[in-house]
């Protein structure tokens, strides 16, 4: 087992990010008039996952912060997937690519509830650096 070092080491937080990209290459084909609705706001959600990662990663000097921050993107997850099934039924996206993107942020969620629920594991001890 690899030693994580970093934010960046995790795999929820590649997966997170890497499916943020594909929402933002798939959205540029969404019309110029969800540009301040649904593109953004999918948009917005995808990439704050992976953000709000790195932030809990920073927090995780206490148990219960880290797992208040995990929290944070495993909502933002959510909301993204609630995007993409507006995107389904606006027929932006087909349903094939739906159930793709729905099922690797359903991964990203169950990665996300591991992690709140194994916290002492990714949880540095107060004073113990």
């Amino acid at each position: 087992m690899t030693l994580i070092q970093s934010f960046r080491d995790l795999d929820v937080y590649s997966l997170a990010r890497e499916q943020a990209k594909t929402i933002f290459v798939l959205s540029k084909k969404f019309p110029l008039e969800e540009k301040y609705s649904l593109t953004d706001q999918i948009r917005r959600s995808s990439r704050a996952v992976s953000a709000m990662i790195a932030e809990a990663w920073a927090r995780r000097r206490y148990p219960a912060a880290f797992i208040n921050k995990i929290d944070e993107p495993l909502g933002e997850g959510m909301e993204t997937q609630v995007w993409l099934d507006h995107a389904k039924d606006a027929g932006y996206i087909d349903p094939v690519q739906h159930q793709d993107l729905d099922q690797k942020w359903q991964k990203v969620g169950a990665m996300l509830n591991r992690m709140i629920q194994r916290a002492s594991d990714f949880c540095r001890v107060a004073g113990k650096d």
